[in-house]
């Protein structure tokens, strides 16, 4: 079987590309340097989210300079540094120690400085219950960060525990019909703790079509359609990046209809205490 929507993207020194992407809007790559080491590149017609996802690194992006951007060891270690780099920059990074760089992009035109979210402005906290239960990281989204600009990013980790599933109910991001759905495609970058473990994926698709991978470290979902969602194998924790982008910058998810009930038991099973 040909496999649409899912990839192991190279993690080897440097910058790291997609094998292939199915998005129209969004794509990926990922930047791993050794101290001393530098990348210079453009950001185009595109804006760029620079998560540190491990390590400190110097950015310039056109006259700006940023230093020392970062300081949590992996992405199980806290909250993370990111870096906004607007459409029509130059950028150059430079790695202060080893560092690893999540760069999630997609079409802009919006016109702004470049900007640094520091922890401080990254919102936690829990989705779920009981063992569909996970936490999160908003890193930039217009519900917690209306005052950061972007065009169409939205930016968010999530971490699911030992044997839970992750974005339960499954939901899906197909059509503009706010506010039950706003139309997105939506990519998930995958690590696993400890490093040797992993996930199972599920997508599936209205008209039939059903995707299921191991998500393993470095593992790539890419979801231009589709209801998804993770579960985690017993042991390990699932750390997903997940990025979106479309039309606009509102959230909306329709969760499958016939699962959609277990979504209305979180109040009830909160209020037992899991």
């Amino acid at each position: 079987m040909d496999y649409r929507y899912h990839c192991y993207i190279p993690a080897a020194p440097g910058r790291n590309e997609l094998p292939f992407n199915p998005c129209t809007l969004l794509d990926f790559t990922l930047l791993k340097l050794q101290a001393g080491q530098t990348w210079s590149g453009e950001s185009g017609d595109r804006e760029i989210l620079a998560v540190v996802l491990g390590g400190r690194a110097d950015f310039t992006i056109g006259a700006e300079k940023f230093p020392a951007v970062g300081g949590r060891s992996d992405v199980f270690a806290g909250k993370p540094h990111s870096v906004y780099i607007p459409a029509g920059s130059t950028v150059t990074v430079e790695a202060v120690g080893p560092v690893e760089i999540a760069l999630p992009s997609a079409p802009s035109d919006l016109d702004v400085p470049p900007y640094v979210v520091e922890p401080a402005r990254v919102a936690a906290g829990r989705w779920g219950a009981a063992n569909f239960g996970r936490t999160y990281h908003q890193i930039l989204t217009e519900v917690s960060q209306p005052d950061l600009p972007a065009r169409r990013l939205i930016v968010g980790e999530t971490y699911t525990p030992s044997g839970n599933w992750s974005t339960y109910p499954p939901h899906r991001h197909k059509v503009d019909n706010l506010p039950a759905e706003a139309a997105h495609e939506e990519m998930y970058y995958f690590r696993i703790n400890p490093g040797d473990g992993f996930g199972i994926c599920r997508m599936y698709t209205d008209e039939g079509y059903e995707e299921n991978f191991t998500a393993r470290d470095h593992g790539v979902h890419m979801m231009p359609e589709g209801y998804h969602t993770v579960v985690s194998a017993p042991g390990y924790t699932t750390y997903y990046l997940w990025f979106l982008a479309g039309t606009q910058r509102t959230q909306g998810a329709l969760e499958d209809t016939d699962l959609a009930w277990v979504g209305r038991t979180v109040p009830m099973i909160r209020d037992l205490g899991h």
